[in-house]
C-alpha cells in the first residue's frame, strides 16, 4: 500500500499529469465564471471563506484544483530529498543544488498564494472629504482632505490624498497618498484608482491584503536564482564537453 504511494509521489510523469489537470480545470474555470455573477464578489473576502459560501456547482474546478496543488506540493518535496539522496556523491554542489533551489523557491511561491487564499481580500470604495471607512475590526480609514492641482485647460496636473488612521474612534497615524505612492497600514494597501473633482472632490480607493506577498517574493528570487544557476552550469559542462578532444 506504501510503496504505491511512494512511487507515484516520487514520480516525474505524476507532476506532469498534475499539471495537465490544473490546466484542464483552469479552462474550465474559464468557462464557468463569465456565466455566474457570483464570481463578480469573488475577491471581496478571503478565498477559502469565499468559496465555502458559494455553491458547490459552481466552485467543484477550484475545490479540485486546490487539491492538485497539494498533491503537487507533496510530489515535490519528495522528488527533492529522492534527488539530494540519489546525487549526494556529485562533486559538483552547484549542480546538486540548483534544481532543489528551484523546488523551494515554487514551493514559497505556492506557500504565498495559500497565504493569499485564507487571509487575503480586495475591495473599493468612494470617499469624500471628511468620509470615514471601516477596514478592520477597530480600525477606520479617515480622509481629511483631497488636494487637486488643476491647470486653465482643466487638466489634473497633480493630486494627494490625507489620510487618518483611527482605532476605537482615536487618531493612531496619518499618512499621505500620491502619485505611485500608496499608504500601508497593518498589512492593509490603500492605492488610488479614480479620483472626482466636480461635483464635489472624491476619490476611489481600493482597499487590499495579500499576507503571501513577501514569500511570493522570496519565492520569485529563488526560482529565479536556480534557474539561472542551473543553466550556467549545463553550459559550463557543454563548452567543456566540446573542447575535449575526440576519442579513436
Amino acid at each position: 500500500m506504501i510503496r504505491p504511494i511512494l512511487d507515484l509521489l516520487l514520480s516525474l510523469r505524476t507532476a506532469i499529469w498534475l499539471f495537465c489537470g490544473l490546466i484542464v480545470l483552469l479552462f474550465a474555470g474559464a468557462v464557468v465564471m463569465p456565466a455566474h455573477q457570483e464570481f463578480q464578489s469573488i475577491h471581496a473576502a478571503p478565498l477559502i471563506d469565499w468559496m465555502e459560501a458559494q455553491p458547490f456547482g459552481i466552485t467543484w474546478w477550484l475545490w479540485v484544483s486546490i487539491l492538485l496543488l497539494v498533491v503537487l506540493t507533496a510530489n515535490t518535496l519528495f522528488c527533492s530529498v529522492d534527488s539530494i539522496i540519489k546525487k549526494r556523491k556529485i562533486t559538483q554542489w552547484l549542480l546538486l543544488i540548483s534544481p532543489q533551489v528551484v523546488h523551494i523557491g515554487f514551493l514559497f511561491i505556492l506557500l504565498a498564494h495559500l497565504l493569499s487564499s485564507l487571509g487575503g481580500f480586495k475591495g473599493m470604495a468612494v470617499a469624500a472629504e471628511g468620509t470615514s471607512l471601516r477596514v478592520l475590526d477597530t480600525a477606520e480609514l479617515h480622509v481629511r482632505s483631497i488636494d487637486l492641482s488643476i491647470d486653465p485647460n482643466g487638466y489634473l496636473t497633480d493630486w494627494s490624498v490625507s489620510l487618518e488612521y483611527r482605532d476605537g474612534g482615536a487618531p493612531v497615524r496619518q499618512d499621505r497618498l500620491l502619485p505611485n505612492k500608496p499608504s500601508l497600514y497593518k498589512g492593509l494597501n490603500i492605492h488610488v484608482k479614480d479620483l472626482q473633482a466636480f461635483p464635489y472632490r472624491a476619490v476611489l480607493l481600493e482597499v487590499s491584503r495579500e499576507p503571501g506577498a513577501f514569500w511570493a517574493l522570496i519565492g520569485g528570487v529563488l526560482f529565479m536564482a536556480g534557474t539561472i544557476a542551473l543553466i550556467a552550469v549545463k553550459l559550463r559542462r557543454a563548452e567543456k564537453s566540446a573542447g575535449e578532444p575526440a576519442g579513436p
